[in-house]
């Protein structure tokens, strides 16, 4: 790192223990993409997203195995059990299978890195609350 050059990722991912978020909305379309996502890692400077197959709200996006198209979308969502609001891009998408999805978001250009790292240190850890 000390060598002037940058690695694909600096921020450290933190498994978290699920995070609701009631909808993910782009913000180019105006129009909701997914419901009933979970956040399942944090960082300072991005969100992966898990979305069902079943929760993708248009029907040429549940019909398809790749949701690439979304690659550079604003989005917007809620976390329901914080109560909090966050946008940001969306950097990429993974197909799993039956299970459903990944979706990265990139929300570090939308909040200040002190309230970035503070939100991260708030998300609770796998098996926190149960």
């Amino acid at each position: 790192m000390g060598n002037g050059k940058s690695s694909g990722r600096l921020a450290i991912r933190k498994e978290v223990s699920p995070i609701h978020v009631s909808s993910l909305t782009s913000l180019d379309e105006f129009a909701r993409i997914a419901k009933n996502c979970e956040i399942i890692e944090a960082s300072t400077s991005g969100l992966l997203l898990f979305i069902k197959r079943d929760d993708l709200i248009p029907a040429v996006l549940r019909k398809n195995l790749s949701i690439d198209c979304l690659v550079g979308n604003r989005v917007f969502m809620h976390l329901d059990q914080m109560n909090l609001e966050l946008s940001g891009i969306i950097k990429r998408t993974q197909f799993l299978g039956k299970k459903g999805y990944h979706i990265a978001v990139d929300y570090s250009e939308e909040a200040p890195e002190y309230w970035r790292e503070c939100l991260v240190d708030l998300l609770p850890n796998p098996g926190e609350f149960d």
